[in-house]
């Protein structure tokens, strides 16, 4: 179970960082990111099926 926490670890990181450089607003950041963080597996897989700009 290590290695699937390590990968969830690592791809939060990498929505986090996506969130933080996209051209949302200030505040849908934040919310995204806690989202991320609060949830991380939940909210990883909301934040690109529901946040992410295309």
């Amino acid at each position: 179970m290590p290695i699937v926490s390590l990968i969830i670890l690592i791809l939060d990181i990498i929505a986090i960082v996506d969130c933080i450089k996209s051209s949302l607003e200030t505040g849908k950041k934040v919310l995204w990111i806690l989202l991320i963080l609060i949830l991380p597996v939940v909210g990883l897989i909301l934040y690109y099926l529901l946040g992410k700009k295309k």
